[in-house]
């Protein structure tokens, strides 16, 4: 049996008592393995999210070369041995189950979007975990700044920007970031809350006009959903851990794995222990 359609499972905004925002790293993916493939956004409050990318061994140097050279959009969390589903992020966790939806890529084309990669896990893989904005969110609400998807119940929007990452061997491509609309006031307040946190993207790469980042239209966001501003809001883009299949896409490497946009891996690590200040 499919997993149920995402519009019944987006997560609440954050606050229920019950709500996706209280259950721990271990409650949801317990839920996901269950079914739950909706965004992860606004789920288990305090536990970091990754992005995660895996590459066959022999692409294995490129993508960590790739990652080292462009840590803004690419922040390492962990690496796996080739070969291996687990992390030192969650020790209990399957790599190959616990994610609500990946994506399966052969010469840079998404041939699937399975809810587990059981049938196309190899013994070559090497799996990279990347943070995560999602992460940096709980601190943007606790200083008041608000998160239009979540109160929305959306994804997040993402987009392709024009802006070329450093190149690594085999690997290339452009940044992408994802955006928030953020009251004008409260400006300063998501700048320096996600500064705190640079090993979930940091601080924003831009804020104001889509268009010096090449996006013609924030209606048409590349991933996630568009969400619809407040009178006020001015858009605030980091940068986004989707930045590697924008790479596997240019570069076309004959196979991947990857979480589909905006649906996470939910660790056992506490957001704090990657807070600087």
């Amino acid at each position: 049996m499919g997993r149920p359609g995402t519009a019944a499972l987006l997560p609440a905004a954050p606050g229920p008592e019950t709500g996706p925002s209280r259950w721990t790293a271990a409650e949801a993916r317990a839920r996901i393995r269950a079914g739950l493939a909706a965004p992860t956004a606004g789920t288990a409050a305090g536990f970091t999210q990754a992005n995660m990318v895996s590459v066959p061994a022999d692409w294995a140097y490129d993508m960590l070369l790739f990652c080292q050279r462009n840590p803004k959009p690419c922040p390492v969390l962990d690496v796996t041995d080739a070969g291996s589903w687990r992390t030192v992020l969650a020790d209990a966790a399957d790599l190959r189950t616990d994610l609500p939806r990946y994506r399966v890529w052969e010469h840079g084309e998404i041939v699937a979007e399975p809810t587990d990669v059981l049938a196309h896990w190899r013994g070559d893989l090497v799996t990279f975990l990347l943070g995560c904005s999602f992460t940096f969110e709980w601190a943007l609400l606790a200083a008041g700044v608000p998160l239009r998807h979540v109160e929305q119940g959306r994804n997040v929007p993402m987009y392709v920007t024009d802006r070329q990452c450093r190149s690594a061997g085999r690997l290339s491509g452009p940044m992408v970031v994802s955006m928030r609309p953020v009251p004008a006031g409260r400006l300063t307040a998501a700048v320096t809350r996600s500064a705190m946190m640079p090993s979930v993207h940091g601080d924003p790469v831009h804020i104001g006009d889509p268009a010096a980042l090449g996006i013609a239209d924030l209606a048409r966001p590349d991933f996630g959903d568009p969400v619809d501003a407040e009178p006020g809001d001015v858009p605030v883009f980091w940068a986004c851990g989707v930045t590697p299949q924008a790479a596997l896409t240019a570069s076309r490497p004959p196979f991947a794995l990857t979480h589909a946009p905006g649906r996470m891996f939910v660790t056992d690590t506490r957001d704090e222990q990657y807070r600087v200040a």
